[in-house]
């Protein structure tokens, strides 16, 4: 782990160095609230971010198309049979458990906002009063909540993940002792907001591409620069 303090200005200039070995990352595209979206599409955000928890990328697309291929609807998948609802989405993995913060979720949206099915009001919330709305639910963990908030809401929130957090805590951005929710509160205060969602998506793109969590390849200048784990040392 890095022992070099961090501070805004070197934020800045880790985003400035992996935007220069990789790409710019659009911060407007795919990205932040749409005034043109249906009202469900943060509540199935959050389904299919609920779908993807400890699970690969296909699999949770494969989950997503049978859930929403079977059910009508909203009301319909938190009515539904639990163990009907679990054998729609097994492929993604710990269907019990997904079955239940579903349906756990879709009946507190209900709940808050007197029978609709929308996270629309989320919007108006601060961010961390939002997430505190969200991880409330049972089984909605810190990442999920902040995909749902940056992603769907563009709100300045850190969805650490396991690259996220495995390349932060060798960079020294966070502690290497830290909780995972002791790394997003430590990303959130420390990351410029403008830079919440294009970090993001870089750190995951250097974990995935150097700095895997066994074997990394350290033969770049971001690793160069910023990081001294036992595989650059």
């Amino acid at each position: 782990m890095s022992t070099q303090a961090w501070d805004e200005t070197r934020v800045r200039e880790l985003h400035d160095d992996l935007v220069s070995l990789y790409e710019p990352v659009d911060r407007v595209a795919e990205h932040g609230a749409d005034p043109t979206a249906e009202p469900g599409e943060g509540v199935r955000q959050l389904v299919t971010t609920i779908l993807s928890q400890n699970v690969a990328d296909a699999n949770t697309s494969r989950a997503a198309e049978a859930l929403f291929d079977r059910y009508d609807d909203f009301a319909a998948i938190e009515a539904a049979d639990h163990g009907e609802l679990a054998e729609t989405i097994r492929v993604a993995g710990l269907a019990d458990q997904k079955a239940a913060r579903i349906q756990r979720a879709l009946a507190a949206v209900r709940e808050e906002t007197g029978g609709a099915y929308s996270l629309a009001f989320l919007d108006a919330m601060p961010t961390d009063d939002a997430k505190d709305w969200l991880t409330a639910i049972k089984g909605v963990g810190p990442k999920t909540a902040s995909v749902v908030l940056n992603f769907h809401f563009g709100k300045p929130t850190m969805a650490v993940d396991t690259h996220v957090e495995r390349v932060s805590k060798r960079f020294g951005l966070v502690s290497e002792s830290a909780s995972n929710q002791a790394a997003h509160d430590a990303l959130d205060e420390l990351v410029p907001d403008e830079l919440i969602y294009p970090l993001h998506v870089l750190l995951i793109r250097h974990g995935r591409t150097h700095c895997s969590a066994r074997g990394a390849d350290c033969d770049n200048p971001v690793c160069a620069a910023y990081c001294d784990c036992e595989f650059c040392a």
